[in-house]
Order: structure tokens, then C-alpha cells, then sequence
């Protein structure tokens, strides 16, 4: 699987010659690139590639999530001051970290817009193998723009291209408007999508889990629940016995969706969280809090810390040298407790089927079932298992914007404006929609 990637990055440079405002002399045409269904199936892969980026799955965007929420620090000695912005809540509009990963959504977004505009014009394709290639490039629109959501709430909808200059100026869409999208984009995706197949391509089950998940942030939670149950009952998916594994072996039996990486295209989370005696940057470690809020006899707490020297830092994707470990963006055990959590915040809670759902992933970490029957305390009990279940995969930030928990949770979020990343500098200053404005308190 790890020669696919050699594949997308010059794909990824053929599509993506197309969105600059001059074309180099070396590039290659849409109409030259896109003749054949092998040029297609070219091209989707490089949609993937964006999603390697060191400022997207690469390192940024999931570092992030864990450094704005309480689960990452920035240590005094460390040198990234974009880091320590965001472990301060505090966050310039010029942010280059901020902006770079702006970017490269936007960028992704703009490949597969210009995939899916050749579709239609492919001649040795069929109907039904048409489906399918859309049906792909639409799992990973969705993809970004939810990411895009999640850091800034309501964003620029992109559905058409962008080539050369046309296009730049377009006015923030609603979230609401936002999500209606996503969910028409990935219902195509999981009625067109295979069933199984390598789960560094969308598959129909992955886009059923990303509409879970939507739908959960949506406030749906009848849908989300439905969605949940049906990845779990019928996605052939299974939690690990021993939780370690899950980030020992790519594309196990949990993976739902993972983001693939190798020595070629290397990610840079170890190298970000491992300390300087390990040769690593140490420009996040993980909080003294996020330590104390594991109880005793959690086997994810060895699964996912590690000490050296007396210093804390991150192991789930310890992979220093290579930075060739795929990243995992959906997994079984997420679903357990968005139905969970759905459940409890549904219309007719169901403490029983809510608690089954906790405790397997409780039991799975070596720790005793909740027994409650409180629907408030089991909502207690499923934030602090989301916690630490997905302690350092991208989560925690999220999970306490949506949930409206940020400004209780966390000391230095003080205010609503807070809850949602400032709109890069550079965006501003390049979108001339009179609806590009800049998010409050910035």
C-alpha cells in the first residue's frame, strides 16, 4: 500500500497547477490531465494528498485540537510561538500556522472540485463507475469542509473550482448551510461508496461514520445515533481487545478511516511531541491535567503516554525516525460513544443501551462499568471518556466547543469569541466579498 503515495503526490502537482494564477511552463492542462478513468482514479488519489499536509493530518491540525483544549501544553523551553498562541487561547489573525492550515483545506477542497468537474466528460467510464468516483471525491469535500467548521465555524462553501482568479472572492456560508451540504455530499458518498476495501480511501461505512459524527455536531442526535448503530452493527468493524494496538497495526479491525503516511511524505507528530533527549522538538507535552484525569489501572494511559527523563510526552504515533505512521481519523470506538452521547441527549434517553456503550470502551481499557442510571452523570462520564480515549488524536478542542463546555472547562477561554479560530489574516486581506469577515473578538 505504501507505493499509492508516490502516485498521489504527482497527481496532486498535476491537478493542483490549475488553481495558481500563472501556470507554469511544465504543468499540464485539466483537459490534457483528464482523458481516461485512470486519470480520474490519478486524480483522486492526489485529493488524498492535501490531507498529508504538516499542516493538516501531517502534524497541525490534530496537535492543535489538543493544544487549544487542556489536553497539550507548550513548554516554556519550547520555540513554536504559533504554538504557544494557541495553548493561550490567543490567537493572531496572522498566525501562520493558522493560515497554512487554512490553506491547505481550501487547497484540497479546489482538487477535488476539479476532479469532479471531468467526471462527467470521461468517456470509458460507465454510469455507476462515475457514482463511485464522485461519490469518493465528495467523502473528501466533505472532510474538509467539516474540518474547516469545526476551527471556524461559518466558512466559504465551495462547490465549483477555482482556476486562476476566478473564484477568490466568496462570502462565509452559515454553519447550518455548511453541514446541509456535508450531509448531501456524504449520503452520495455512502450509497455509491464499496462497502470494505483499503480504509485509506473513503468507503461507504466511513462516510456513514463522518455523517455520525456530523449529525452529533449537527445536534441531531436521533440521526447520529441511527448512523452509529448502523456502522456498528453492519460495518464489519470490531474494537480491539488491547487498546496499544489500535496504533501498532495500520488499517486494523477499528479503523474506520485513517490517513496514510510513509518515509516519501512523512508526517511530524512524533517529532512534535517527543522530547530534545529523544531527539525530538518537544514543542507540546501532554498537560499535567490530561495525566491526572486518567484513573488508576486505565491501560490507555500507557498505551498513549511515555516518560523520559521525568517528561511526559505523546506515543500514540511514535514513529520519530519515518514519520510513516498513518493517522487514524475515525475509529469503531468513536461510535460507541457518539451513540452513546446521542443517546443521552436524544428525545427518550436510554440509560441502559447508553451505559453498554460506555462501558465497552471502558472495559476494553481494564476499567469497572459505569452503573449509573443519572443521564447527567452519564454525560459526565462519556466527556471524560472521550477524553481520554482519544487523548492526542484531534478531539478534545472540539469536543468542548460543540458541547458549549470551553468556557467552564477551560482557564483561559474566557469568552464565546474564543471558541472559534480567527480567520487568517492572509484571507482577508486576498477575499473581497463584502461576506468575508473576520470572526468576532479578533
Amino acid at each position: 500500500m505504501k507505493n499509492l503515495l508516490y502516485i498521489s503526490i504527482l497527481c496532486f502537482a498535476v491537478v493542483s497547477c490549475n488553481v495558481v494564477d500563472v501556470e507554469p511552463q511544465n504543468s499540464i492542462s485539466a483537459s490534457e490531465a483528464f482523458k481516461t478513468k485512470e486519470d480520474i482514479d490519478k486524480g483522486i488519489l492526489g485529493a488524498y494528498a492535501s490531507l498529508q499536509s504538516l499542516s493538516y493530518y501531517g502534524r497541525t491540525y490534530s496537535i492543535f485540537s489538543d493544544l487549544a483544549a487542556d489536553n497539550l501544553s507548550h513548554p516554556l523551553d519550547a520555540t513554536a510561538t504559533e504554538y504557544a498562541e494557541v495553548d493561550n487561547n490567543s490567537i493572531l489573525p496572522e498566525n501562520g500556522s493558522n493560515s497554512n492550515m487554512w490553506a491547505i483545506m481550501y487547497d484540497g477542497i479546489n482538487v477535488t472540485n476539479n476532479v469532479i468537474s471531468k467526471v462527467p466528460i470521461i468517456n470509458d467510464m460507465t454510469v455507476e463507475e462515475k457514482n463511485v468516483a464522485l461519490a469518493e471525491l465528495y467523502f473528501i469535500r466533505a472532510l474538509n469542509h467539516f474540518n474547516l467548521t469545526r476551527y471556524y465555524g461559518a466558512i466559504p462553501l465551495k462547490l465549483e473550482p477555482t482556476i486562476g482568479v476566478n473564484g477568490l472572492d466568496a462570502p462565509r456560508v452559515p454553519v447550518n448551510e455548511v453541514y446541509a451540504q456535508i450531509i448531501i455530499d456524504l449520503t452520495f458518498a455512502a450509497e455509491n461508496l464499496p462497502s470494505s476495501g483499503s480504509k485509506i480511501r473513503g468507503s461507504k461505512f466511513a462516510a456513514k461514520a463522518l455523517l455520525a459524527r456530523v449529525y452529533l455536531y449537527q445536534g441531531n442526535f436521533q440521526q447520529a445515533a441511527a448512523m452509529a448503530s448502523d456502522v456498528i452493527n453492519n460495518g464489519g468493524y470490531t474494537l480491539l481487545s488491547n487498546y496499544a494496538d489500535v496504533f501498532a497495526d495500520e488499517e486494523n479491525a477499528e479503523s474506520i478511516f485513517e490517513i496514510y503516511f510513509s518515509q516519501l511524505e512523512r508526517n511530524r507528530i512524533a517529532e512534535y511531541n517527543f522530547p530534545k533527549s529523544l531527539n525530538g522538538r518537544r514543542e507540546v507535552e501532554p498537560s499535567q491535567d490530561l495525566l491526572d484525569a486518567f484513573e488508576v489501572g486505565d491501560e490507555r494511559f500507557e498505551a498513549s503516554i511515555a516518560f523520559a527523563e521525568g517528561l511526559a510526552y505523546a506515543i500514540k504515533y511514535d514513529d520519530l525516525n519515518l514519520g510513516a505512521d498513518n493517522f487514524i481519523v475515525i475509529r469503531l470506538a468513536d461510535m460507541y460513544l457518539i451513540r452513546a452521547e446521542a443517546l443521552a441527549k436524544g428525545p427518550a434517553p436510554e440509560a441502559n443501551q447508553i451505559k453498554a456503550d460506555l462501558n465497552a470502551i471502558r472495559t476494553r481499557a481494564g476499567l469497572s462499568g459505569i452503573t449509573s442510571n443519572s443521564i447527567d452523570q452519564l454525560i459526565s462520564a462519556i466527556e471524560k471518556e472521550r477524553r481520554v480515549e482519544f487523548a492526542f488524536e484531534g478531539q478534545r478542542w472540539f469536543d468542548l466547543v460543540r458541547t458549549e463546555r470551553a468556557v467552564d472547562v477551560l482557564f483561559n477561554v474566557t469568552s464565546i469569541n474564543q471558541t472559534l479560530f480567527p480567520i487568517p489574516f492572509d484571507e482577508l486581506q486576498t477575499n473581497k466579498d463584502p461576506g468575508m469577515v473576520q470572526n468576532p473578538g479578533y
